[in-house]
């Protein structure tokens, strides 16, 4: 049921309904159009906010993703825990958000694998955020002398890439293997013992 024509039309709420709408038809067939019949208003009001249906796709993930940023930050900042524990609990937070939105949210999941498809700059970003909270959880680990990094990007760097069959969507399908989880534990454990002091 589309809102009150008296709601004032937002990003916010184009959004929202954006998301509905690309669940329902999915990111291939989802138009512009379908989210102004869905809103009650002509798609010239949607273009207003949004200049094309890729901006507006892009801007659904980003907030889509942004989820994930804000809940993996509180991990990265808590100031207590120990930097190899804060790395396990992000590692591990991580891929059950992938794993969540995989199997919880798969049309949008879908349009993210759409998006990271098309090298776009919002994936980008969020990979960018992701690996910078890897740095500093292992920053902090090098100054409390729990964690060797003579680089710290390039750690955060490989860590992140040592574990992507655990985030990366290429291997979604994978996500819900009876033993993914042991496999899971396994790679990270080794990760860890690899960044120790």
């Amino acid at each position: 049921m589309p809102p009150a024509a008296s709601e004032p039309l937002t990003p916010d709420r184009i959004l929202e309904t954006t998301e509905e709408v690309l669940r329902r038809f999915g990111p291939t067939k989802a138009t512009v159009v379908d989210v102004a019949r869905a809103l009650g208003v002509s798609h010239g009001s949607v273009y207003r906010h949004f200049p094309s249906k890729a901006a507006l796709r892009e801007a659904v993930t980003d907030r889509w993703l942004a989820k994930s940023v804000v809940m993996l930050e509180q991990i990265t900042s808590a100031p207590a825990g120990s930097a190899p524990s804060k790395l396990e609990a992000w590692l591990e937070a991580l891929f059950e958000a992938k794993r969540h939105k995989a199997g919880d949210d798969p049309e949008l999941f879908a349009t993210y694998t759409v998006l990271l498809a098309e090298n776009s700059g919002t994936v980008e970003q969020h990979l960018t955020e992701l690996i910078d909270q890897l740095g500093r959880i292992i920053a902090q680990g090098v100054a409390d002398g729990s964690l060797a990094a003579p680089d710290v990007p390039a750690a955060a760097r490989a860590v992140f890439d040592a574990t992507g069959r655990f985030h990366d969507p290429q291997y979604a399908a994978e996500w819900f293997s009876p033993t993914i989880a042991a496999e899971f534990e396994a790679v990270t454990a080794l990760v860890i013992r690899g960044l120790r002091a």
